[in-house]
């Protein structure tokens, strides 16, 4: 398996699909890896070059000590890319991976040709439900809470439709480094971008979920309003989009970078 070895982290990657197409990047969200975006690889790997990365502290990359801030998320990414020797992709975050996305529309340049911003906001959550989770994490470890955070994922349909999704969805968060967990989970804490929306310069969709706890409409009706020239697009689905509506997700991601 592919890694790079990058300035204090070791990041874990996949490059799949059409060997000279333009492209297009993946950063998944808390608790989860790469592998979460398994469903929609299909829909884009005969037009583009697919990258996925597991962030730091998650999945099989390494876990330097913590706390991490948004900007350690988004400089592993950007030296991922020139450990690639990838001058520009399309991107597409989810959740923290959005956070990512954002920080990365603001302070990257001409590397971010087009950003998908799904199931995400400029603040997430409050500092007391932060602090309350690292505290838990911390004292009891990522599957003391695997199954409560899962459960805020998708929708109770869903979750009743696909129990070997949730299965492994909670089998993953419950393996996730609790120190690499609580790490992303300081920066999530501490990131307020809503005074720097307007300085998002790539072209930007965002994508919310009907029925998202975590990141709700209202959150990304936030972004298409302050981010320059943003579009809109709502499934009708929970936390995590790409997962539980792939089909729809992909049609939307696909229109939109092409």
């Amino acid at each position: 398996m592919p890694y790079a070895d990058l300035d204090g982290v070791r990041i874990h990657y996949t490059l799949e699909g059409r060997v000279d197409g333009p492209v297009l990047a993946f950063s998944h969200s808390l608790g989860a890896d790469l592998k979460m975006w398994d469903q929609l690889v299909p829909a884009f790997s005969d037009k583009y070059r697919v990258l996925r990365y597991d962030m730091r502290g998650h999945g099989q990359s390494s876990t330097p000590a913590g706390p991490y801030t948004m900007a350690d998320l988004g400089n592993d990414f950007r030296a991922l890319l020139d450990h690639l020797d990838i001058p520009s992709v399309r991107f597409c975050g989810l959740s923290i991976g959005g956070a990512i996305g954002i920080w990365l529309g603001i302070n990257t340049g001409q590397q971010i040709g087009k950003l998908v911003l799904a199931n995400t906001a400029a603040k997430i959550g409050t500092e007391e439900t932060w602090n309350d989770r690292i505290h838990k994490v911390r004292a009891k470890g990522t599957a003391s809470i695997a199954s409560t955070q899962v459960g805020r994922w998708f929708t109770p349909e869903y979750t009743q439709q696909q129990p070997a999704m949730i299965d492994r969805m909670i089998a993953t968060l419950s393996s996730t480094s609790a120190e690499g967990y609580v790490g992303c989970c300081v920066a999530l804490r501490d990131m307020d971008f809503l005074a720097e929306l307007p300085l998002v310069r790539p072209p930007t969709m965002v994508i919310s979920g009907r029925f998202d706890p975590v990141a709700p409409p209202s959150d990304g009706h936030t972004l298409e309003k302050n981010i320059p020239g943003a579009r809109y697009v709502e499934l009708p689905s929970s936390h995590l989009s790409a997962v539980e509506k792939p089909a729809e997700f992909a049609a939307a991601l696909l229109s939109f970078i092409s």
